[in-house]
Order: C-alpha cells, then sequence, then structure tokens
C-alpha cells in the first residue's frame, strides 16, 4: 500500500519515502504527496531526488495495478532505484492551480441544479457537462455567481462518512458518470461551508478566496441532453 498523504494534507509539497517497486516506466513508494489521475483531475508532476545525488522528473501518477498502490510515471528508472530512499517533491504551482480549479468545479455544481454526466480539470481550466435537456443557461448569470461565491471566501473542509451512511443519502453523489470510490468502509465529502457537500477525492484549496477570478469561456449544447460549461481563470 501506498500511504496517500495528500489525503491529509493538499498542502503538503514534498516528503521523505521508500522506494517498494519499480517498473519498465514506474516507481513505487511507501507513502506519496504525488495524487494519482482520477476525478477528473490529472496526475501530479514533480521530481524524484535519491539519497546517491539522481534525480528523475516525475512525467505523471497513476493508479497501481495492486490495490491502494501509486506508480510514479518516469521517464528513466535508476539502476538500483528498488530499496532507495528518496525525497518525492510536486510540481507546487502547477498542483495548486488544478487545487484551485477543481474547488471551482464545486462551486459550479452549487450554481447549476443537474446532475452532472461528465468533466475534465485541466491546468488552467476545466469543464462539467450536466444533463439539462430542457434548460437554457445564462452564461452571465453564471458567471457572476461563481465570482460571488470565489469572493465569499468560504471555508473548504473534509469529513469521513461511512459507505452505508453515503448510501442513505444518495442526493449527495452529484456525478453521474463516477462513483465515488467504494470498498474501504468510509468515503471522504468535501464540504464548502454554505454552499456544497459532496463526496470527492481530490485535492482541495482550503478558503474559495484562494481560487481567484474565474470566467465562464462558453457554453455548449453537447447532444440531446448535455449542457457543458467551459470554465477558466480569469488572469486579466
Amino acid at each position: 500500500m501506498t500511504e496517500e498523504l495528500f489525503r491529509k494534507d493538499a498542502y503538503l509539497r514534498a516528503c521523505e519515502a521508500k522506494v517498494v517497486s519499480v517498473g519498465a516506466d514506474c516507481i513505487e513508494l511507501d507513502r506519496t504527496v504525488f495524487y494519482p489521475l482520477g476525478g477528473g483531475q490529472p496526475g501530479d508532476t514533480g521530481t524524484l531526488n535519491f539519497s546517491n545525488g539522481d534525480c528523475v522528473q516525475v512525467l505523471d501518477t497513476r493508479k497501481g495495478q495492486a490495490p491502494n498502490t501509486i506508480q510514479h510515471v518516469v521517464a528513466l528508472v535508476p539502476q538500483g532505484a528498488l530499496g532507495a530512499q528518496v525525497t518525492a517533491t510536486l510540481d507546487w504551482e502547477r498542483r495548486h492551480r488544478l487545487m484551485r480549479m477543481h474547488s471551482c468545479m464545486h462551486l459550479l455544481c452549487a450554481v447549476i441544479d443537474g446532475g452532472v454526466t461528465g468533466g475534465s480539470i485541466r491546468d488552467g481550466s476545466a469543464r462539467l457537462d450536466f444533463d439539462l435537456p430542457d434548460q437554457l443557461l445564462d452564461k452571465e448569470a453564471i458567471n457572476q455567481r461563481l465570482n460571488e461565491l470565489v469572493a465569499a471566501d468560504a471555508e473548504v473542509n473534509m469529513h469521513w462518512i461511512t459507505e452505508q451512511e453515503l448510501q442513505a443519502k444518495p442526493e449527495l453523489v452529484r456525478t453521474m458518470s463516477v462513483k465515488p470510490p467504494s470498498g474501504q468502509g468510509s468515503v471522504r465529502l468535501v464540504e464548502i461551508d454554505g454552499i456544497d457537500l459532496q463526496p470527492c477525492g481530490g485535492t482541495h484549496v482550503a478558503r474559495t478566496g484562494e481560487i481567484g477570478r474565474v470566467r465562464v469561456k462558453k457554453i455548449e449544447k453537447k447532444g440531446k441532453h448535455n449542457r457543458r460549461v467551459n470554465v477558466l481563470f480569469d488572469e486579466a
């Protein structure tokens, strides 16, 4: 098993770890701050610095083939890597942008009342698809409300409930295409104070004000039911 330090503290930027498995293009550690691809959020990038001076770039992070393991994808696995001690360091600026945008998508769920049929988070932008066959969306109204919620600087907290408790409250699950992780006995809820509450395993900011201004770039009709809302950071 890989100890997932990012679940407890999304602001950890580095950790000391031991290499427990290697593959042709990947390294598994006993613990990591790197988030693996999942739930629409990309895997982290960064570096692994070995105690002997070797340094390798982590190009991607993904879930391992064995349960509860994480693979750090690299261009080259150094000789003698197995059993070595490393310092795993995130590309923090990229990770923080992903955290900000992921939290923004939870705000978008609060603004638009509809089941989420799909979504994708990218570095600097994201989109969600909503099941709204008979509803037109007002781009400017959504844009204004999103930024109001960002400016409210609401606190973001994590809670854990049992899988049985989640089954008793199916309304908490907003995503129709991706089900919350199950089989471990408990599920993590992300609560944006007074705004949104839903299961999520991704990384998030501590307060909505940290997201910064955003802009709804466009709203698209994708098929008979889906309305796709594209959002990006409003750097201007």
